[in-house]
């Protein structure tokens, strides 16, 4: 998978820009606010139909326009693609391929597979399970259309299942038919998504374990633990069990919304017992690792992100970095920095073509 050109309209600090890619390194050069983590994300937002940094979309319209536009032509399997994102304020966001307006977003994810490192992946470590779920969803969902089906349509039974359950309280109201309905298509749903994290953390794991290996240099033992209410019971037997407390809630307590993957260094989470720098090669041998599932999984290259990487990291880690993507199973690489001389130095012991952008 290829990026060949990029074209911005009002996307944030952008009013118009226009970018030319090489096949190999892209480098977005220049001070703090000029927009290089912005273009990052307008490449992010061609894959995902989304922002990586802020997820109300009408404020990435540029402040003094009506709507937004981030246009990519890509190469794939030696094909062109053209993929278009555009927001109106007030509309929908539409997503077209070739000319195309999808009519579900979700059929589009998964054509661009890209994976993104940046310093807001310390969110992963400090905030709650959720956004560690929304980490495996993303990276399964790029290749397994079934998943992310099932995903959908669990969440959708949740929200169903909660305003439900809000409604029996308001109107001091019980109807268990109506309830067992959601029970049993939540249970069919949930199943399979239990299962397919479950597979997945089972091939991926091993993956991390040797990428974190060769960050830091073996220095210490690392693991992803699964927890989920569906180790032990089926989620019909758990809803049963929990309906006095989903009742006094109003919301569904138990189920595969509820999963967390836990970080661990040497058996102790790493939010409490690993060092910055563990935390960072932690995340880094993470994302890595989902560059190589997804290629396995696809069988296209991912584009790779690099945001603000030289400034999160100590040289030994970049080179590190460095090293493992100078070799063929690395395809394009976008990076954002402060300093255009650090970037061009390091990038100059790839010894593969590379192109600089100054904004």
């Amino acid at each position: 998978m290829i990026l060949k050109a990029l074209s911005l309209v009002n996307y944030k600090n952008f009013e118009s820009q226009d970018f030319e890619f090489d096949d190999k390194i892209n480098c977005f050069v220049g001070a703090n606010g000029v927009g290089k983590t912005n273009a990052l994300d307008a490449i992010y937002h061609l894959s995902f139909g989304k922002s990586y940094f802020n997820p109300i979309a009408s404020q990435n319209i540029n402040h003094d326009a009506e709507f937004f536009v981030v246009d990519g032509i890509f190469e794939k399997h030696e094909k062109t693609e053209k993929i278009i994102v555009s927001l109106k304020r007030g509309q929908k966001k539409m997503i077209k391929r070739n000319a195309k307006a999808y009519e579900k977003f979700s059929d589009h994810i998964g054509f661009v597979p890209l994976v993104i490192i940046s310093p807001a992946d310390r969110d992963l470590i400090i905030e709650g399970s959720e956004t560690r779920r929304k980490f495996i969803d993303s990276v399964i969902s790029q290749s397994d259309k079934a998943y992310l089906n099932n995903l959908i349509s669990y969440n959708k039974v949740v929200a169903q299942r909660n305003a439900l359950l809000k409604y029996f309280a308001l109107n001091n109201t019980f109807n268990a038919q109506t309830l067992e309905i959601y029970n049993e298509q939540l249970d069919s749903y949930g199943a399979e998504i239990f299962n397919t994290r479950r597979e997945f953390l089972e091939t991926f794991i091993p993956i991390f374990k040797a990428r974190y290996k060769a960050i830091s240099n073996d220095n210490e033992a690392v693991n992803l633990v699964y927890k989920s209410d569906l180790h032990e019971q089926r989620l019909k037997d758990l809803l049963v069990q929990n309906l006095n407390k989903d009742k006094a809630l109003h919301y569904t307590s138990v189920g595969t919304h509820k999963d967390d993957l836990v970080f661990e260094i040497e058996t102790y989470p790493i939010k409490k017992f690993g060092s910055q720098g563990q935390q960072k090669s932690f995340l880094i041998a993470l994302k890595l690792a989902q560059f190589d599932f997804i290629k396995a999984q696809s069988g296209v290259t991912p584009l790779l992100l690099l945001d603000d990487i030289f400034d999160k990291l100590d040289e030994n880690r970049v080179a590190q970095i460095i090293g493992l993507v100078d070799d063929d199973n690395f395809g394009q690489l976008f990076i954002s920095d402060t300093h255009p001389e650090r970037t061009e130095q390091v990038i100059k012991q790839i010894h593969q073509s590379y192109k600089m952008f100054k904004l």
